[in-house]
């Protein structure tokens, strides 16, 4: 009888251990580096938006689902044609760099889904692109209002993006691409603003200049007057008396002539 029952005891066992290895992959998990997990309970309360799951070894019942999210720094860059304040067509190239909000990640896995650039950066950022440069013309765009508009662009998405539980690392236009004949009068025009600035830059240092010469001549022309006003004959005759008395007291003089 005690064989049979060792052998019952072993078949249990063995059976055991195999429906605990088989379940093992349901049972723990791991979240790596740069990751975080949100969890659905399959038979209490659905989707837990307020627990996240951090970098690490876990355990769950088997029957529920784990869904892990990277929330490292991504990045996208999409290409499209949009039209200026005058209906010009633009194609430009505009990148995010983006990440879920680390402690959002249930409540973007519930409302969103994983597919969360394709679904809602995207045409987020399609859509305040085509918002923004409406207001603008190509030469602001090309040139002296790019840095602006930019920062328009990524505050508007931005601030759409974090409603939908994501974060806006940076947005930047990488180019823009006019019609080759608006692209060279653009070009024209900025280079003939700059010869121009150029000249008047030019002309304000020569006036500087003329004004600094006129300065000294007028100090120069203002000291001979007020020493032409300070010298007199007495004055002549005394400077004449100290010279010949310095000229009798040199060891080297022989003879002093003084004048009538």
């Amino acid at each position: 009888m005690e064989n049979p029952r060792k052998v019952i005891t072993l078949l249990t066992l063995v059976f055991g251990g195999l429906i605990f290895l088989g379940l093992s992959s349901s049972l723990f998990f791991t979240i790596g580096n740069g990751e975080r997990g949100t969890i659905f309970h399959q038979f209490s309360g659905g989707q837990d938006v307020e627990t996240i799951y951090n970098e690490g070894f876990h355990v769950k019942a088997p029957w529920d689902k784990i869904t892990i999210y990277n929330v490292k720094k991504q990045e996208t860059t999409e290409t499209m044609e949009v039209l200026s304040s005058n209906g010009l067509e633009i194609k430009i190239d505009v990148s995010t760099r983006y990440r879920p909000q680390l402690e959002k990640v249930g409540y973007l896995h519930n409302q969103v889904g994983p597919n969360y650039a394709r679904t809602i950066i995207i045409p987020e950022v399609r859509s305040a692109t085509r918002k923004v440069i409406g207001k603008y013309t190509p030469e602001e765009l090309y040139s002296s209002k790019r840095e602006a508009i930019q920062q328009e662009i990524y505050e508007m998405t931005a601030a759409n993006l974090e409603a939908n539980f994501i974060f806006l690392d940076a947005l930047l236009i990488r180019s823009v691409m006019l019609p080759a004949t608006i692209k060279t009068a653009i070009e024209g025009k900025l280079k003939q603003e700059q010869i121009s600035q150029e000249y008047e830059f030019r002309i304000a240092k020569e006036m500087k200049e003329a004004e600094r010469k006129s300065i000294e001549a007028k100090g120069i022309y203002d000291f001979q007057t007020i020493v032409s006003k300070g010298i007199n004959s007495d004055l002549l005759k005394w400077k004449g008396i100290e010279a010949t008395r310095e000229l009798a007291d040199s060891p080297n003089s022989k003879i002093v002539i003084i004048g009538a």
